[in-house]
């Protein structure tokens, strides 16, 4: 009597091939999932422009300077609510400009950067709406509205402000704190 013989299993059918497989098609997968998220956020860490770099930030340092030299100061002032702020700028030296700008940059995330028109109210004295904001933000005052940016000012005060911590602060150029 001859036994009978079955045909072969198809190789997907076999629980040795699939024990084998499963771990490499999930180290697959992951890597793959890895590999998206490091290009689509992957940080700029090179400058193409090197020369130009280097100008800017001695350019922003002589704003540093400009407010050093003209005794600039500017006291911030922001109520509980966090609703309007209140900037009051001091200088003997430059008359008030018409309007100032305040860049708000977030520590992390520079989409979530606020950027306030302060309107003058009386003498040296500017508010602007101040959305909802919390923990801490830096801050940078210039003269006039700089849509462009922080570098086209002939003067610049910067600080850190706590809106949890505080309801006010002074800015003063770096070398007077």
């Amino acid at each position: 009597m001859q036994a009978q013989q079955r045909p072969p299993n198809p190789w997907y059918r076999e629980p040795w091939a699939w024990f084998v497989l499963t771990p490499l098609i999930i180290v697959v997968i992951v890597s793959l999932s890895f590999v998206t998220v490091a290009v689509k956020h992957a940080d700029d860490t090179v400058v193409d422009n090197y020369y130009k770099q280097g100008r800017m930030i001695n350019q922003s340092l002589e704003q540093d300077k400009r407010a050093a030299n003209w005794e600039l100061a500017a006291h911030l002032h922001w109520g509980q609510g966090n609703d309007k702020l209140e900037v009051e700028l001091e200088s003997p030296v430059i008359p008030a400009p018409s309007v100032m700008t305040l860049w708000l940059g977030h520590p992390f995330d520079e989409t979530q950067d606020v950027r306030l028109t302060l309107e003058p109210q009386k003498s040296g004295i500017y508010t602007a709406s101040l959305p909802a904001l919390k923990n801490m933000w830096y801050a940078t005052l210039v003269p006039g509205e700089a849509d462009s940016g922080r570098t086209d000012s002939p003067w610049r005060l910067r600080g850190e402000i706590y809106f949890d911590r505080r309801d006010a602060i002074n800015l003063v150029p770096p070398s007077s704190r």
